[in-house]
Order: C-alpha cells, then sequence, then structure tokens
C-alpha cells in the first residue's frame, strides 16, 4: 500500500510520496537513524505535488483551520487532484499520514481517502522538514524562515486578538489586584498604626477603621496641637461629634513621646499612601462590578461580583467555567483539601470558593453540604447560559437567585421550592417580554422621527408650488399687461356698485341669502302661472277645432 504525507508549512500545501518502505518490518529507530542522510532519505520520498499560498492573509486562515481541525475548500482541491482517485465500493490502494489525527479524521469524513497518524509517520515528516528546502528547487536561501517568522507573528497577534472569552482576563487581573491591594492595605495600615501610636497611643482605641485612621492622622499632625477647634474637622471625617471631643480630650492627656518635624513629615507621607490606595481600591471594586455584569451578569447576579470573579480567574476564563460540572465547581479552590482526603482516605470537602457566598453563611450547620451543592448547580447553570447566550441579561440570575432563596426556606421552614421547568419558562417568556417592549420602542422613536421628516418634507413640498404660482402669476401679469389691467378696472367698478347697494339696504349676509331664496320662488310661481295659461289657451283651441269639424259633417 502506498503511502502519501501531506506536509504543511508556512509557504504552502505539499504532497510527498513514500515508497520502497516496509512498514511492518521497520521500526521507528531504523526510520530514525535514515533520516539524516538526505541521500537514503531522497529516494525513499519523494516530492509529488506542491501548492503555494496566494499571500500573507491566505497562509493565516489556513494555519487556523488546520490548527482547529479544519479542512478547507483550498487543501480538498490539492488532495482531490493530486491523489489517486478511489472507486465507489472499492477499498483504496494508498493512505494518507498526516501530523494531526484531528484533520486526518475530518479529511477522511469529508472526502473518504484513509488517513493515519502514528510515530512511523511522524517520524518520516520530521525527515520531510529538516529536508524541505532540498526538495523545492525554486526556494531562495532565508525564503521558508521568513515566510515562518512572519506566519507566527501574525498567527500569535491573531490569537492575542480573537478571544472567545469575551475580554474575561480583564476580570481575572482586576480582582487578583484586589486580593494583592486588600493584603497591602492591611500591612500598611497597621505600619501606619503602630508608627503613629509611639507619638499618639490612644487613637488606635478610639479609631478602629483604617481609612479613617490615615485620614485622622493626616489631620492631627502633631497631638500638641489639637483643640477644641479641630472638634468640627474631625466630625466631618468621623462622622461623630463625641468621637471627635473624645480624640481632642485624650490628645490633651497622651501619654505619647512627641516627635520630631522629620518623623512626623514621614508620618503624613505614608498615611496618604495609604488614603491613595484605599480609594484606589474603592475604583478597582467598581470596575470590576461594571466589568462582571458585562461579561458575566447572570453569574453576578446569582453569586455576587467578587466570588463570581474569583471562580473565573481560578478556572482560567469564563469557558472553561462555563465547561466545568456542578461537581468540579463546588469545590473549586479546595484542591489542596480534596486531595489530601483521597490520599488519606478521609472526608473530601463541601465547599470551595462557594464558600465565601451569602446563602452558605445563612444555611445551617447541617444544611450547608447540600446548599453548596445546590448553589454549584446553579452556579453552572448561569455561567453558560453567559457564555453562550448571545444577548446580555440578568433574568436568569435573578429567577436562579430566588430559587436558591427558596431552597434556603425549604431547609429551614419546610415550603416546597418551585420546579427548576417552571422557572426557566417564567425567565425566557420575560426575556422575550423584554425584547418586544424594546422593539415597540424603537419602532416608536423610529415612526416619530419619520412622522416629522414627512410633515416638514410636506411643507416643503406645499410652499413651492405656492411660490411657482405666485411666480407663473407675476410672469402672466406681465405678459398681459393692458388688458388685464381693462379687466380688473371693471372688476372693481362692479365691486363698488354692489357695496354701496347692500350698505343701503342695510342687509347682512344671512338677510342677503333669504332675499334671494324669495325671489327665485316668485320667478318659480310666475312660471308655473305662465305654464297654466298656455295650457287653458291649447285646450281652447282643440274645443274650437272639434266644434268645426261637426260642422262641416
Amino acid at each position: 500500500m502506498a503511502l502519501y504525507l501531506l506536509y504543511e508549512t508556512a509557504s504552502g500545501y505539499s504532497l510527498f510520496l513514500a515508497h520502497g518502505l516496509d512498514q511492518i518490518g521497520q521500526n521507528t529507530e531504523a526510520v530514525r537513524s535514515s533520516i539524516s542522510d538526505m541521500n537514503r532519505f531522497g529516494k525513499v520520498v519523494q516530492l509529488t505535488a506542491f501548492h503555494p499560498f496566494e499571500s500573507a492573509l491566505d497562509a493565516l486562515n489556513q494555519c487556523n483551520s488546520v490548527s482547529e481541525g479544519l479542512m478547507t475548500n483550498e487543501l480538498r482541491n490539492f488532495l482531490e487532484l493530486n491523489l489517486p482517485k478511489v472507486k465507489e465500493g472499492k477499498k483504496a490502494k494508498f493512505s494518507l499520514g498526516v501530523s494531526e489525527p484531528k484533520i486526518g479524521s475530518h479529511i477522511f469524513e469529508e472526502t473518504k481517502i484513509p488517513c493515519q497518524s502514528n510515530e512511523f509517520v511522524l517520524e518520516l515528516l520530521r525527515g520531510v522538514r529538516l529536508h524541505f528546502d532540498r526538495f523545492i528547487k525554486d526556494l531562495k536561501p532565508g525564503d521558508l524562515e521568513k515566510a515562518q517568522l512572519g506566519l507566527g507573528h501574525s498567527y500569535s497577534r491573531a490569537k492575542v486578538k480573537f478571544n472567545v472569552n469575551r475580554v474575561d482576563n480583564m476580570v481575572i487581573q482586576a480582582i487578583f489586584l484586589l486580593d494583592t491591594l486588600d493584603k497591602d492595605i492591611n500591612s500598611f495600615s497597621m505600619r501606619v498604626r503602630e508608627w503613629y501610636s509611639w507619638h499618639f497611643p490612644e487613637l488606635v482605641k478610639i479609631v478602629n477603621d483604617n481609612y479613617l485612621y490615615a485620614r485622622v492622622v493626616k489631620l492631627i499632625e502633631d497631638k500638641s496641637k489639637l483643640t477644641d477647634d479641630m472638634v468640627p474637622a474631625l466630625t466631618d471625617i468621623l462622622g461623630d461629634e463625641d468621637k471627635a471631643k473624645e480624640i481632642v480630650e485624650a490628645g490633651k492627656a497622651s501619654m505619647g513621646q512627641d516627635l520630631s518635624v522629620v518623623d512626623l513629615v514621614n508620618v503624613q507621607m505614608f498615611a496618604q499612601r495609604v488614603m491613595d490606595l484605599s480609594e484606589y481600591r474603592k475604583k478597582l471594586y467598581e470596575y470590576l462590578v461594571t466589568k462582571m455584569n458585562d461579561i458575566a451578569p447572570n453569574l453576578a447576579s446569582l453569586i455576587g461580583e467578587v466570588v463570581g470573579a474569583r471562580l473565573i480567574s481560578h478556572a482560567g476564563s469564563l469557558t472553561n467555567l462555563a465547561k466545568c460540572p456542578s461537581s468540579t465547581l463546588q469545590i473549586l479552590g479546595a484542591e489542596k483539601a480534596l486531595f489530601r482526603a483521597l490520599k488519606t482516605r478521609g472526608n473530601t470537602p463541601k465547599y470551595g470558593l462557594i464558600f465565601h457566598s451569602s446563602f452558605i453563611g445563612r444555611a445551617s450547620a447541617r444544611n450547608k453540604g447540600r446548599m453548596a451543592r445546590y448553589l454549584a448547580n446553579k452556579c453552572s447553570i448561569a455561567s453558560r447560559i453567559d457564555c453562550f447566550a448571545e444577548k446580555n441579561t440578568t433574568i436568569f440570575g435573578e429567577k436562579l437567585r430566588e430559587q436558591v432563596e427558596e431552597r434556603l426556606d425549604f431547609y429551614d421552614k419546610g415550603v416546597a421550592p418551585r420546579k427548576n421547568i417552571d422557572v426557566m419558562k417564567a425567565a425566557i417568556e420575560s426575556t422575550e417580554n423584554n425584547d418586544t417592549e424594546m422593539k415597540e420602542a424603537v419602532t416608536d422613536t423610529s415612526g416619530k422621527k419619520s412622522k416629522k421628516k414627512k410633515s416638514k418634507s410636506e411643507i416643503a413640498v406645499d410652499g413651492e408650488p405656492m411660490s411657482a404660482d405666485k411666480v407663473a402669476a407675476t410672469n402672466g401679469d406681465a405678459s398681459e399687461e393692458p388688458k388685464s389691467e381693462k379687466k380688473k378696472k371693471k372688476k372693481d367698478k362692479r365691486k363698488l356698485d354692489e357695496e354701496p347697494a347692500d350698505d343701503l339696504n342695510g342687509i347682512s349676509g344671512v338677510d342677503a341669502h333669504e332675499d334671494g331664496t324669495a325671489k327665485k320662488k316668485k320667478k318659480k310661481e310666475k312660471a308655473e302661472d305662465n305654464e297654466e295659461d298656455v295650457q287653458a289657451k291649447s285646450e281652447k283651441k282643440k274645443k274650437k277645432k272639434s266644434k268645426s269639424e261637426d260642422g262641416d259633417e
């Protein structure tokens, strides 16, 4: 059986024929020893076809498809053109050796070309890679290296830009930085407390919060300068007037030693740094909340932004978290305890990072494990919705949170919770309603805009003929000249004659209308009388004729 080798390079696809090899008799060590010698290897492996890539972009697309285990149309045409054709219903008398089993299985599914990928084929491809520049004569020295370097840079750049995880790297970095900031702020504030306690030891017991302590230290500076005038400023910082007065009284009777100006300046600078770090920590937390609402809104609404970000960072990405089963998500973060329990055959841990959620803290001791298992189940559902859903909505997370609350009530009071199918149906209906409302709002706004545009266009269209009529009228007046002027004069005279007649009669518009109707009635009556007279005359004539006819007889 003939063996063909498919080799993908940065410059194109190449097909080699390995003949004169007995795969059963040859072992990998013999092949490995014969690879280094080009004279021996060139007799066994020969180039049959080479298809260069059209451009760097084409090379990048082909490389991406090969790395994902997909066969492109170009590769299919190249193989079908250069490999022997297989008749239907008969086995192929050759096989194709590939480096990746994924692309081999895809080629077999699409083209029914038998493929194989084993140590023997990989050793042959290693020899092809070693002597590839000698097989293709037109290649200049250094061309292959340049193509490989360019393709490598473009491939890595595309991988960095194309991130399926919805830029959840920012969340991972933010939660790591938030944890380190918490540690640093705690250690720095303890250092400020110890440093300033040499000067004012009573202040530590009065002010417990680290950030407020640093602000008070920045305000007081020297305890000898503490007076009643500083009480309003201290109340603004602490929010409690009694504590402010207590600080002033403690400063007057303090047991601390005096510090030099240089030492006080250093303490003030360090306290300012602690304040800046605390303020930056607040801003970073707000940034984390906004990013979590963009990337995983359902997970954030279910379990909280910080715990959700910790789960994503521990899993590596949102897609990795979505792939995890709920049992893995439940003990995520407790891997050491799990393997210790497996090693010592002890009890496995019930929860990992999920323990920081408020739901497990609210559950009783006997129900903490159950609550952790149920919460991990809902978290896995929420993470999958966030990862694979097209639109970002918090409705599913809110519904899942309601389910967890109902489960807590079930463990405490025995109230039966709703079924998961009913809750998910309600969530889907609410999302569809929101989508329809959004569409209606968009259509209403677009309809209003179109109406405004239409009204403006109608006004413009109506106004143009008016102006055109005016222009035409002026042009017509100019052309007619004396005739039109005479007609106008006659009309004006008639109007003047009619107006005084109306004034003399003192008739309004309605009265004039009534007079007109009366005149019409009179005319009708006269016409009817005339018709009766005509009919009477015609009857008299008929009678006379009849009499004359009788006399003749």
